[in-house]
């Protein structure tokens, strides 16, 4: 099983370069659906999450209240910092139960962590290697003003709070170029994914 992990800063594309790589028959691990899953109400994160945040942090079912602790941690970096503390050695768990079973149930699989933070979190280090989803940041501002019906100067926030393009760039073996148009970045992912799957069969015959 070959593991790849796909990244890339908020309303950079990433998202579309995971739908394609499903596509083509890449087993998709979401990390975004992990961090939501192991937040529910029982789970003993969201118990910790409410000691260390209040009952603030709650909705009135018990649920999270996402919108409330989003801008809590998007203004306050310590406060993101415990937050992660809470739940990233989680979300790493689950991760490497998700992999162990694709490798026992189709170990000629490629896998793909789909994860915002996977550098930020140390999550790289289980996987061969990095691509990266990027765009120019005024490009980026631009799609998350529109996506999320931010200002500019939340939108220009949001993504300063997230480790930088250039910093990510170090630890990417392929970049992906999500600037142009949909249909450039279905090229360049499918064009990546046969070199991924011709170097599996290469190793496996030698």
């Amino acid at each position: 099983m070959k593991v790849i992990g796909l990244t890339g800063g908020i309303a950079s594309g990433k998202s579309t370069v995971s739908r394609v790589l499903k596509k083509q028959g890449a087993k998709i691990i979401d990390a975004d659906i992990i961090a939501r899953d192991i937040v529910q109400p029982g789970c003993p994160a969201l118990a910790e999450i409410e000691e260390a945040f209040g009952k603030e942090a709650l909705l009135p079912d018990g649920g999270l209240d996402r919108a409330y602790l989003g801008k809590k941690v998007f203004q306050n970096k310590s406060l993101r910092n415990v937050l992660n503390c809470i739940t990233h050695p989680k979300i790493r768990e689950q991760i490497i139960e998700e992999l162990k079973k694709i490798e026992r149930e189709s170990p000629e699989a490629i896998a793909v962590v789909d994860a915002p933070l996977l550098i930020e979190a140390g999550l790289f280090d289980m996987v061969d290697e990095v691509w990266l989803v990027a765009l120019p940041e005024e490009m980026q501002v631009i799609r998350l003003m529109n996506r999320d019906e931010l200002s500019q100067e939340e939108a220009k926030r949001r993504i300063g709070s997230q480790m930088s393009l250039a910093e990510k760039q170090k630890y990417a073996k392929h970049i992906i170029d999500t600037s142009g148009s949909i249909d450039d970045t279905v090229k360049q992912v499918v064009k990546l994914w046969k070199e991924a799957r011709f170097g599996m069969t290469q190793a496996s015959s030698t």
